[in-house]
């Protein structure tokens, strides 16, 4: 069941910022903030966005991995083990 996204106009967010910050960081969920009646952006915690962020790097590394192995190229298993380890410590 998807979560009904919090939203928020741009002029309650310019008139009580802190309370909506507090909100982004206690949810872990983004807020979407309006513009004239428009989706215009998206607030999250700095904690969302390094998880996301975090995320993406290790897609993007699976994706590359899965093009050399493709092309024929390889690593040896624990190099791959020991760099997945040091990505996960990083979290």
């Amino acid at each position: 069941m998807s979560k009904i996204p919090d939203i928020v106009p741009v002029t309650d967010l310019r008139q009580d910022a802190t309370s909506i910050l507090k909100r982004a960081h206690i949810s872990k969920q983004p807020i979407i903030i309006t513009q004239r009646g428009r989706a215009s952006a998206v607030l999250v915690s700095l904690e969302a966005y390094e998880n996301s962020q975090h995320e993406r790097e290790i897609l993007h590394l699976l994706a590359k991995g899965e093009k050399e192995i493709k092309a024929g190229k390889g690593h040896e298993l624990s190099a791959v083990l020991a760099e997945a380890d040091e990505l996960l410590k990083e979290r």
